[in-house]
């Protein structure tokens, strides 16, 4: 009888132990929803992810023994997603302060970490027509491409006004060329991007206008109440306090960018 309550006793500890492997691998997962946007997150011409957040998300994943999985979704989904628990975070050039464009606050929607990078909205046309486009009131009336969902989006309904008209993309990338083809007037799109893009290979013919729309800073979504939030929020203060941020904001050129706010996103 002892045996056989001893074997039972071994069979249970090894389930056990067996159930908190199996637990720990998959809590060791950190799926981050992203979307092409040069220099944050983009393939590279091995078709592997590379960027600035793509690396960032990288060096938070050693801190936190976590392997780190990009998933690539459609931008306006991105809360669904989210809340759906098919990604854990949102982690792609977000704009934090921006609301939606139904005109809800991003900030309720999820739980943000710290900031980490300055940015403002942009107005990328074609060069041809760059002196039409000096100032807010410019847009008026105008045809703008915009990534659906996106903070451009929001920027762009309160600007085109009644008479203008909005043309939703799956991501800002797709937006170049709809104001390259004509089919729009302009595209609104976060200057980070518009600055890597506009004025080069396919796109040389497009210019940023000279219209300043604000500023907006970038930060990680998560979801409300996720501990995961506070965890990440650690390992970025690390970095950035261990100069790792700064190095890799160098490489792909955005060091004047790179500022970690500690005080945004506090619950």
């Amino acid at each position: 009888m002892k045996k056989l309550i001893f074997m039972i006793l071994v069979i249970c500890m090894i389930g056990m132990v067996f159930f908190t492997s199996c637990a720990k691998k998959s809590e060791g997962k950190l799926v981050l929803g992203v979307t092409e946007y040069e220099p944050m997150n983009f393939r590279d011409a091995r078709g592997n992810w590379t960027g600035f957040d793509t690396e960032f998300a990288l060096l938070v994943g050693q801190k936190l023994g976590m392997e780190i999985e990009f998933q690539l979704i459609e931008w306006a989904n991105k809360f669904i997603e989210l809340d759906s628990r098919a990604i854990d975070a949102i982690w792609n050039g977000f704009t934090a302060t921006a609301n939606e464009p139904d005109g809800t606050p991003r900030i309720n929607l999820a739980d943000m970490s710290y900031s980490y990078m300055l940015n403002t909205q942009s107005v990328v046309v074609r060069a041809e027509r760059a002196r039409e486009f000096t100032s807010t009131a410019s847009l008026t009336g105008k045809t703008l491409a915009v990534e659906a969902g996106s903070a451009g989006e929001t920027k762009a309904k309160g600007l085109v006004g009644d008479t203008g008209r909005i043309i939703g993309a799956p991501a800002q990338i797709n937006t170049f060329m709809e104001v390259k083809a004509g089919a729009s007037d302009g595209a609104i799109i976060d200057l980070i991007l518009a600055q890597q893009i506009a004025g080069s290979g396919d796109y040389s013919d497009l210019v940023i206008a000279n219209i300043d729309l604000g500023s907006e800073v970038f930060a990680i979504g998560f979801r409300r109440g996720d501990e995961l939030r506070d965890r990440v929020n650690q390992a970025m203060l690390e970095l950035y306090n261990e100069g790792k941020l700064m190095e890799i904001a160098r490489k792909y050129g955005l060091q004047d960018r790179l500022v970690v706010d500690t005080s945004f996103g506090r619950r």
